[in-house]
């Protein structure tokens, strides 16, 4: 079996993946420093992050079920737009950015990325079918884009770079895989002034929807992120689920019951 990160266990043609309380999180990648100079930060400010924003701004809207979801048959028209921005991403070498601006670069790399990938084989339900097939499970392994003169995958970005150099439960919080069951695609590029609100508020509106964490009359039931990567927010079940309820204004009881995840894609 491959190692998978925000993808579970799926027959093919199924989008929706529900993940039983000790399911596949031994299988999910680990947080494990890539070669490079990933931890050298220079003294830089945020590269130009307005045509993210642009993008966004126009195919972004939160569902009646309150998700965020993307505009994807519409901005299929305008994805050269967000082409030319990652194109200008990748002429930005990271290390010259201050570390807070460090950080915003690659939520905003990873997640332009992610739109765009499903933009190049829309209509699909599910990212796990972008590129796709009977052996493979969805994108996230493929070498995508060029930064500081390194090939780097999806996973790169997430699990070698900013998992093990910022170690922050929250950048779980900031990355979006495209689907429902993740946490929302913020509506604006993240930029250093203000990560730390960003990140906190988008732990926080994770936390109190549904699809985050819910009570039942057998106990919480959580996202599978919080099980595939229980090693960023705790040491045991307790500990997840206080990490949990320290983004909630009314806590949910234990113990844990289940984990699920909707791998449908988050398309408005």
């Amino acid at each position: 079996m491959s190692m998978i990160d925000r993808r579970s266990f799926l027959t093919a043609g199924l989008a929706v993946a529900v993940i039983g309380a000790h399911g596949p999180a031994a299988a999910a990648p680990k947080s494990r420093l890539i070669s490079g100079p990933w931890q050298q930060f220079g003294a830089g400010g945020d590269p130009d992050h307005s045509a993210l924003g642009a993008f966004l701004n126009s195919y972004r809207v939160v569902g009646s079920d309150g998700v965020a979801r993307l505009k994807y048959g519409q901005a299929v028209q305008d994805g050269a737009r967000l082409d030319g921005y990652l194109s200008a991403l990748q002429s930005v070498d990271p290390t010259s950015l201050a570390r807070p601006a460090a950080m915003a670069y690659w939520f905003n790399l990873y997640n332009a990325l992610t739109i765009d990938l499903v933009l190049q084989e829309f209509p699909v339900d599910s990212i796990k079918k972008v590129r796709g097939g009977l052996f493979n499970t969805g994108p996230w392994t493929d070498k995508l884009v060029t930064v500081a003169g390194q090939e780097l995958s999806l996973d790169d970005i997430e699990h070698g770079i900013l998992r093990p150099v910022w170690q922050d439960a929250r950048i779980h919080y900031a990355v979006n895989c495209a689907a429902v069951g993740c946490p929302d695609l913020d509506a604006q590029p993240f930029v250093a002034g203000d990560l730390e609100r960003r990140l906190d508020a988008a732990a926080r509106r994770y936390a109190e929807h549904p699809r985050g964490a819910r009570a039942t009359s057998d106990g919480a039931v959580l996202s599978s992120i919080y099980d595939w990567f229980a090693e960023d927010f705790g040491p045991n079940e307790d500990a997840v689920l206080a990490h949990v309820n320290g983004y909630r204004a009314a806590a949910i009881p234990g113990p844990v019951d289940d984990y699920n995840y909707d791998w449908g894609l988050n398309a408005a």
